[in-house]
């Protein structure tokens, strides 16, 4: 009798981690030496033939990966980085199988949000190169759970009863009146954002008296959160939205967006250093992202601006933590541009050796990011606002005219002018040489002038 096999779902060659590199996180991992070493003969040793996509001898057609995925006795996915295609296909096992599909990852990787919530053997992984010490220390700390968590039923199986064949019909009617209920709450959300700013706060409170009661749900409570995060307009809501967010459940009080928004508002209620404290714990426990860095450089360049000159030593302090956060976001992803778009003046502010190049070019990285930004459509309030500094920051005279012309066209709302003009002026004064600083300048009254209007 043939074996059974076993379908293993992973990337292969060297690939980077996207992760923080650290004393025990590795930058990049050589899957196929993962592989070799540790996954194949894990495999085999639990009495299945093993097999990767791969390693066919041409390319694998969707009608094949299809066939696999369903037929294969067991299917095992590698989800330390983020692979679009191993989520497609673990998607694809799970709706169609019950049972057999089985999860793993390295200790310290962070999974995206819905995966993140799923059953999943964590196994330890030190160093990309998969020495024979890291393959024995992954294979025997994967076997048994392997094992265990195969015969655990799909999380499609699982959430709806008699998946495929015997659904409830009723269960349907249940699930549109839901949806129903949803489409209204989210129109109403949409509604908050596209009244004045000034506005809005008034009316996201009055939401909150209306969707935020019992059996009101997570998503529900996130949304709400969302919305109050975007709608704040001075200290007294930072204060009242951190009083709300004080009294959510633990349940919800704990999921990590809602700790991000409790410490930014934290922050702008008048307590930085609280803030600081409970992102880095986030940081800690949940591992660092460009939102969350940037929030943390954020905390410490108000404690730098806020700082009293005669203390040069704690303004210093603050300021290179507030760079090094912001620089750390930045090089996660040099396509986010919250972190590297605060870094050239604070760069200028600190002038040390290289800080003005430094500047320069993060201005240009920044420039390029939000230009790729607006060709994907991406649907950010903040990119033209970000795009206007970034074109200041860079004393790209040029590119500042041509955006003040698309400000002129779309008015100033979009631009979020009341909240940039001060950052703007800053860039101005940090310009050195004449010529362009007398052109951005005159750009700047135009802009003032917009605002006003």
């Amino acid at each position: 009798m043939p074996k059974p096999f076993c379908f293993m779902i992973m990337p292969f060659g060297k690939k980077p981690t996207q992760a923080e590199a650290g004393p025990d996180i590795p930058a990049v991992i050589d899957f196929n030496a993962l592989w070799d070493h540790a996954y194949a003969p894990v495999i085999e040793s639990l009495g299945y033939e093993p097999v990767r996509a791969d390693q066919d001898t041409g390319a694998l057609i969707v009608k094949q990966m299809m066939e696999r995925l369903y037929f294969a006795d067991l299917v095992l996915a590698e989800m330390t980085i983020p692979n679009g295609n191993v989520y497609y296909e673990v998607g694809i096992r799970h709706a169609s199988q019950k049972f057999g599909c089985v999860l793993l990852a390295a200790k310290w990787s962070k999974q995206l949000f819905d995966v993140d919530q799923m059953r999943m053997v964590r196994y330890p992984l030190y160093e990309g190169a998969i020495t024979e010490a890291t393959a024995k220390a992954i294979s025997d700390t994967i076997k048994d759970p392997i094992q265990n968590l195969a015969k655990g039923a799909s999380p499609m199986h699982e959430s709806i009863g008699g998946y495929p064949a015997n659904v409830n019909p009723a269960a349907a009617f249940v699930m549109k009146d839901a949806m129903a209920e949803l489409a209204a709450f989210q129109g109403q959300i949409r509604a908050v954002r596209a009244l004045p700013f000034e506005k809005r706060m008034a009316r996201a409170k009055e939401l909150v008296e209306v969707y935020w009661k019992p059996p009101a749900t997570q998503l529900t409570a996130i949304a709400l959160l969302r919305m109050l995060r975007d709608s704040v307009s001075g200290q007294a809501d930072w204060a009242w939205l951190t009083d709300f967010i004080g009294k959510l459940p633990p349940e919800v009080a704990s999921q990590q967006e809602v700790r991000e928004i409790d410490s930014l508002a934290v922050s702008n209620a008048g307590n930085p250093i609280d803030a600081i404290a409970k992102l880095q714990t986030l940081i800690e426990l949940s591992g660092p992202t460009p939102e969350r860095l940037g929030l943390l450089g954020g905390r410490f360049k108000r404690l730098f601006t806020d700082a009293k000159k005669a203390n040069e030593k704690s303004q210093a302090q603050h300021l290179r933590n507030a760079i090094n956060a912001y620089e750390r976001g930045m090089e996660l992803d040099l396509n986010d541009y919250y972190c590297s778009s605060n870094l050239p003046r604070l760069y200028r502010q600190r002038k040390g050796k290289g800080d003005n190049e430094r500047a320069q070019s993060v201005s240009a990285l920044v420039v390029a990011a939000c230009e790729r930004a607006k060709k994907r459509g991406l649907a950010d309030e903040w990119l033209r606002p970000t795009l206007l500094g970034a074109a200041f920051d860079a004393g790209d005279a040029d590119k500042a005219e041509e955006l003040a012309a698309d400000v002129a066209t779309e008015g100033a709302a979009p631009w979020k002018l009341e909240t940039t003009l001060a950052d703007l002026e800053a860039s101005v004064a940090q310009v050195e040489d004449k010529e362009r600083k007398d052109r951005l300048a005159s750009i700047l009254g135009d802009l003032k002038r917009m605002s006003a209007a």
